[in-house]
């Protein structure tokens, strides 16, 4: 069952038949095709397979994760496929990345929204743990759901990562998150992010070492 799922996945994925001067990767979600064009010198400008772990659940799963209307922030949005696709399903999102990622992540949300969704979406600048209150104000900030794919990997600013998680999350967010298991460092982050989240593994990919994740505050998975 997993190869079966995973070659569905996958097979959303398509590539163009000539060469161009911009590398871009072609996917089918939520009856759209969606072109991004992808930076190969930047390590956040690639797709990589947890976003498309992600797409596929949010399209298979519309009913019981109805995105219409609700506001969705993605962090670490990268090339901005999986905030496409939440805002071609309805919902109004933020996509959020680092300053350097914004102009090629503002091109793919644009060519791949305008005119073709409920809410035009928005790009933000989002450096974990930098200005959280300042720029996402407890007061004001409310997001049904929190998405993030490939997030922890290899990197210094896991603490940051994890203050984010919690800066961002209400009572009665949902973080929807895929993850791809590479090294001891992964297990250690979901260990401390159980610290404050219930953590429920929605689906896992065995031969793509991706697991997706449903979590929500402390008590409130089952409230």
């Amino acid at each position: 069952e997993d190869e079966q799922i995973v070659a569905e996945i996958m097979g959303r994925r398509f590539f163009p038949d000539l060469i161009a001067y911009k590398t871009w990767e072609g996917f089918h979600f939520a009856g759209h095709e969606i072109r991004i064009t992808e930076a190969t010198d930047c390590y956040g400008a690639v797709v990589w397979p947890s976003a498309l772990v992600l797409c596929y659940f949010l399209e298979t799963n519309s009913k019981q994760c109805n995105l219409v209307d609700k506001n969705v922030i993605e962090i670490g949005a990268g090339t901005g496929l999986v905030s496409i696709v939440a805002s071609l399903l309805g919902a109004f999102v933020t996509a959020t990345d680092l300053p350097e990622l914004l102009g090629n992540l503002q091109h793919n949300v644009l060519q791949n929204t305008k005119q073709k969704c409920k809410h035009q979406p928005c790009v933000k600048e989002l450096s974990w743990g930098i200005d959280l209150e300042k720029n996402f104000p407890r007061s004001s900030c409310h997001f049904d759901y929190i998405m993030a794919a490939d997030v922890v990997y290899h990197h210094p600013f896991l603490d940051e990562l994890l203050q984010t998680f919690d800066h961002l999350c209400k009572d009665d967010t949902v973080i929807l998150w895929a993850m791809k298991f590479r090294l001891e460092n992964e297990n250690r982050f979901v260990d401390r992010f159980q610290m404050l989240f219930d953590l429920e593994m929605v689906s896992n990919f065995p031969s793509l070492n991706i697991a997706l994740y449903k979590a929500m505050r402390k008590g409130r998975m089952k409230a």
